[in-house]
């Protein structure tokens, strides 16, 4: 009897503030229109003092636990995908788990905007080896905190938010996640990377003297890597589970850069009109930014039961991966 695991639920959290280009273009050296033509972007989500990736977390994963209609104690496992949590250490998962008032495993996953992809292939692998039954998965990411709003060439692109799926073993069932692809190249680490702030360069030690403690990217090179390895995932796991891209229903990519997606979807041969966008009112919400979407897309009706979707992420380490799921 073969186990699948399949999403029974969504959920998301965002922060209160919006702040749109024509905010950004009053104290940088830019506009709207410069901003949108070369991201797609037109506004995005930036959390205030109160707010975090713990908080969001919180906030995406009650919804995703009220909407499967389960309890806190049908939980097995948390998993929280993301690179700005509230603390260095211990895991925005166990704040989660805390909140919640989940028992069992919680841990996060490093694997910044293709997070969530890594999280979901790790949820899947457990349930179906019947290490656990039922986990909650959150992509979550603050990079507002940790960018230079002086640099308008990384500023602009990031914003604030958190998506959620439950996740729970089936029998004999076609749904479920179907196929992954996880893939990393640590030799493009240098291209996005925060220098301060880890063992190698502390806060405050003289090592870190010189050093940023914001986002510091390689837009070029990034540029060049997303494109390709936008389009290399998703080949690979539909030769992995045996689709076409004919097969899918809903491309639901990590929301970085309309220009990014829209290559990747071209090389697919996929039609805009399976295509999911909300980069131009979230901009790169790193983890976060499959799982939205995929919320969104349940709520807007154009994910549902039975429907094939095609999912991928890139982002630093430099880390890229696929997933597919009928939904």
């Amino acid at each position: 009897m073969s186990t699948r695991s399949v999403i029974l639920s969504t959920g998301h959290g965002l922060p209160r503030t919006i702040v749109t280009n024509d905010d950004l273009a009053e104290q940088l050296e830019t506009s709207d229109e410069w901003i949108a033509q070369r991201t797609g972007i037109r506004q995005r989500r930036v959390c205030q003092e109160d707010e975090g990736s713990g908080s969001l977390s919180v906030l995406a994963g009650r919804e995703a636990l009220e909407r499967s209609g389960l309890t806190a104690t049908d939980i097995d496992m948390v998993i929280c995908a993301t690179v700005s949590g509230d603390f260095i250490w211990p895991a925005t998962a166990c704040r989660v788990q805390e909140e919640l008032g989940i028992t069992g495993a919680a841990f996060d996953v490093s694997a910044a905007c293709a997070g969530f992809v890594y999280a979901m292939d790790v949820a899947a692998s457990m349930i179906e080896a019947g290490r656990v039954t039922t986990a909650l998965v959150i992509g979550v990411d603050c990079l507002t905190k940790q960018v230079d709003w002086t640099d308008r060439s990384t500023c602009v692109l990031f914003g604030d938010g958190a998506g959620a799926v439950v996740m729970q073993a089936a029998q004999n069932t076609d749904r479920g996640l179907l196929g992954s692809i996880l893939l990393s190249d640590g030799s493009g680490a240098k291209h996005i990377w925060v220098e301060v702030g880890g063992t190698r360069n502390p806060f405050g030690s003289p090592q870190a003297e010189g050093k940023s403690r914001c986002i510091s990217m390689n837009g070029k090179e990034v540029y060049r890597f997303a494109v390709k390895a936008m389009g290399d995932a998703c080949e690979k796991v539909l030769e992995k589970t045996g689709l076409t891209a004919g097969d899918i229903d809903l491309f639901v990519p990590h929301q970085a850069n309309l220009r990014i997606i829209t290559a990747a979807a071209e090389r697919l041969g996929l039609p805009e009109d399976k295509i999911y966008l909300n980069v131009q009112k979230y901009g790169n919400t790193s983890a976060g930014s499959i799982p939205l979407a995929l919320h969104e897309a349940v709520v807007e009706g154009r994910l549902k039961p039975g429907m094939t979707v095609l999912t991928v992420g890139f982002g630093a380490g430099l880390v890229w991966g696929a997933n597919i799921i009928r939904w």
